[in-house]
């Protein structure tokens, strides 16, 4: 890493210290005695129970509900371990219990309406919650009229797997029920996306699984991108460990996808060319998560403009949007994001209730990459905001693996790999 000891700079993100010093300040609104507000907060990702989390932690008078329809929220980081079938669901499934023992309403529903006017979200069930601060962490959706043939249906027959769960599984039976020899399609979508490494840390462990159990086999990404995140890492890495297996088209060559033939798994490019596959995954150009659309939180792009020093949104008072969903400058759509965006949120919302000055906002962001299951790559970041500039990224911070590090440091790299899972996992959900 260029300008920091990466070991130094992973421990100061792994513990958010940097974050926390910024905020402490706001302890003291716990011995304040001031009248509790109603905090609602929908969707317990990593951005919404990061935020539930810290609004209790930064003021336990607050009144907290957290929605969401799991019981058992399925991350997207380390789901392409169980494509590869080193890890299992069970790894990645984590629970509410730590909110509800700190006394955080825990309501396992849909939200399907938003009046702000009367300041009121509406469950599935008709119920109706009250509140004085809304934050929405609704995380993705599709845009599934962008390719011809596709919709949201046919993701039962080709699974984006872009949403931990269910999509996760059925695209594991895919690859374990296909043939030795066979070819499987990997289609990324253009920018901006949820977590822009993730599709080819999926073709590295994806050809992991096979290179173990289907030598025989070969992975074509079809691109809409011209260049991807961490490039020449994961090129180096293909080219060590699963030498002329994995094949990548730029969108310019021939890779962005114009039609999917569902019914015989046939993929047709824009320049005409035309690839069969066995297994396909292709993962759809995205917009922020249904109900921001529905409550007009979205600007014509499908994302959601919002204020980045308090994420509050530039369409509705008192509605404070964070994690994929958000436009938040210069910092990418990613776990690590959503849950630092989540503590700066929970600041901006308690300093305004109490009518204090917010602390200064910092954000961090770090995203590993697992090439195999002993050789990892990464890139983080710093970030700061500035009036004129918004979220930027502060100059000198954070950096990626270097081109030339031995097998030792990939190997580190993989260790810290799963270091950082499980830190940010305690953080959001512990």
């Amino acid at each position: 890493m260029s300008s920091y000891d990466r070991r130094r700079f992973l421990q100061l993100i792994g513990s958010s210290g940097m974050l926390m010093a910024s905020m402490n300040p706001l302890s003291a609104f716990a011995m304040s005695g001031s009248p509790s507000a109603r905090v609602i907060v929908v969707g317990g990702g990593f951005g919404g129970a990061t935020c539930a989390k810290y609004l209790n932690m930064f003021d336990p008078s607050l009144s907290i509900t957290l929605i969401e329809p799991s019981k058992r929220f399925k991350t997207c980081p380390f789901s392409n371990a169980v494509l590869s079938g080193f890890q299992n669901m069970e790894s990645i499934s984590h629970s509410y219990k730590a909110h509800e023992n700190r006394g955080i309403n825990v309501v396992h529903d849909k939200v399907t309406q938003i009046d702000n006017t009367n300041k009121t979200v509406v469950l599935s069930g008709g119920e109706k919650l009250s509140y004085d601060k809304l934050v929405l962490s609704p995380g993705i959706d599709f845009k599934w009229d962008l390719v011809e043939g596709m919709q949201a249906s046919d993701a039962a027959t080709i699974p984006h797997a872009w949403q931990g769960g269910t999509q996760t599984t059925l695209l594991r039976n895919q690859l374990v029920s296909m043939r030795d020899g066979g070819t499987i399609i990997v289609a990324p979508p253009g920018n901006p996306f949820r977590c822009p490494p993730g599709p080819y840390e999926r073709v590295s462990l994806i050809a992991h699984y096979l290179k173990q159990h289907k030598p025989k086999s070969k992975i074509l990404i079809l691109d809409a991108k011209s260049k991807f995140s961490k490039q020449s890492l994961f090129m180096q890495g293909w080219d060590k460990l699963y030498p002329g297996m994995i094949e990548w088209v730029a969108d310019e060559k021939g890779g962005r996808i114009d039609e999917i033939d569902v019914k015989n798994n046939i993929v047709h490019t824009e320049l005409g060319s035309k690839h069969k596959a066995d297994v396909i995954n292709f993962i759809p150009p995205q917009k922020a998560g249904l109900i921001a659309h529905t409550a007009g939180l979205t600007n014509s792009d499908g994302w959601c403009p919002v204020n980045q020093r308090t994420f509050e949104s530039k369409m509705q008072a008192d509605i404070h949007i964070i994690g994929d969903a958000s436009i938040a400058g210069k910092m990418p759509k990613s776990g690590f994001a959503a849950n630092s965006q989540g503590k700066v949120c929970a600041a901006a919302i308690v300093s305004a209730i109490h009518g204090k000055t917010m602390p200064e906002p910092s954000y961090v962001n770090t995203c590993y990459s697992l090439v195999s299951p002993d050789y990892g790559i990464s890139v983080a970041a710093v970030y700061r905001y500035s009036n004129d500039k918004g979220i930027y990224k502060v100059k000198g911070s954070g950096g990626v693996s270097p081109k030339n590090a031995d097998k030792v440091f990939r190997q580190q790299e993989a260790r810290y790999a799963k270091g950082w899972y499980d830190s940010i996992t305690a953080d959001s959900f512990g």
